[in-house]
């Protein structure tokens, strides 16, 4: 009875036999993880938040992963390495490494009218392309306050999620403008459907979730018990309240998607960093900022943003924003570092600056 009871305590012991998501600390940054746990800590009492969960990585390793708070206030739920955060806008970043694939098999023409793919969209005033919709550049509109999001509406397919925008005018002719669009990458999965004929989730199950070994990755499904999903929340003046019941099923590849950071530095690590499932021309496709017709430099590739870094480091980075979370992803892809935050509370400021200031503490030459 002795030898029974202590092999039913090992998961609990020790996380590579049960799933109890305890943080992961590489010795060798001992003092960089310290200083940024301080960090992480003091976002989340400044700010309010309940749970917060971060990750930081290179191509071949985890350094860091921990989490920070609650998952769960009311059952008093502590957040582990294992929660699940809503993506936001992180989503189109995702769905990015989709489009990349489909390039690369040859079943996608980035320049080919949309309606070559989804012919039954409506046709508009001038013709748009995959790659327009990818970058922000065909003309398709964003949210606005008469739009059905905030409603738990469920929309049966992508396709019947397209009728909340179909019927508009394009806002300008493609690629003499940038408007970020969530609406944009809708239509960009009705894409990937028709080009990988089979079902966007199941696609991105497929060609991204089991390649990259993002085992924690998948649809916010609001009529389904999700594993290890962290509640949501939001302020009402002072207080934390349950942030308001919405369905992401008509935005899944621009912001429905739920995951974590870990799953995000991996997808990172071993799918951009040190391409190993696209080829690095495709990952370099996906990371070259768009001109627009004028020339002008939008500074956003496919599903996501370049820049350069306050310490003259080139950035690769997505922020986002959606009802009860906040997500940034940074990468820095000539020096093999990835940094993933998420926290489960709507409009906190966790940006670039802070995600930064995280991997700050891995540059530094005293960690």
């Amino acid at each position: 009875m002795k030898k029974l009871l202590v092999l039913l305590a090992l998961p609990l012991l020790h996380p590579a036999f049960g799933q109890t998501g305890g943080p992961i600390k590489d010795k060798d940054y001992r003092q960089a993880i310290l200083r940024a746990e301080r960090f992480v800590d003091s976002l989340r009492t400044k700010q309010d938040i309940p749970g917060i969960s971060v990750c930081v990585g290179t191509a071949g390793k985890i350094l860091w992963a921990e989490g920070f708070g609650f998952a769960d206030l009311e059952a008093q739920l502590p957040v582990t390495i294992a929660s699940k955060f809503r993506m936001g806008s992180v989503s189109k970043s995702i769905t990015s490494l989709a489009v990349g694939k489909l390039v690369e098999d040859g079943k996608l023409d980035l320049d080919a009218p949309v309606q070559q793919y989804v012919p039954g969209f409506p046709a508009k005033k001038y013709p748009f392309t995959p790659r327009q919709l990818a970058t922000h550049t065909a003309g398709i509109r964003h949210y606005r306050n008469s739009d059905p999001l905030a409603c738990p509406k469920r929309y049966a397919n992508v396709q019947e999620g397209l009728t909340i925008f179909n019927q508009d005018s394009l806002l300008f002719k493609p690629g003499t403008a940038f408007n970020y669009s969530t609406y944009g990458y809708s239509l960009l999965s009705a894409v990937i459907e028709a080009a990988s004929q089979t079902d966007y989730l199941s696609y991105m199950q497929q060609a991204v979730f089991t390649p990259y070994g993002m085992t924690s990755t998948g649809a916010d499904f609001s009529d389904s018990i999700v594993t290890n999903r962290v509640r949501f929340y939001e302020h009402q003046g002072k207080n934390r309240v349950n942030a308001p019941q919405v369905d992401n099923s008509y935005k899944w590849a621009g912001g429905g998607l739920l995951s974590t950071p870990m799953d995000l530095v991996k997808m990172c690590g071993s799918g951009l960093l040190r391409p190993t499932v696209l080829r690095k021309e495709t990952v370099a496709l996906l990371f070259t900022p768009q001109l627009l017709t004028t020339g002008k430099n939008t500074q956003y590739g496919f599903g996501w943003r370049i820049g350069i870094g306050r310490q003259g480091r080139k950035v690769v980075h997505h922020g986002g924003l959606i009802d009860g979370g906040r997500t940034f992803l940074l990468l820095y892809p000539e020096n093999d570092l990835v940094v993933a935050i998420t926290a489960n509370m709507s409009g906190v400021n966790i940006n670039q600056p802070e995600a930064e200031a995280i991997a700050g503490y891995f540059f530094a030459p005293n960690r």
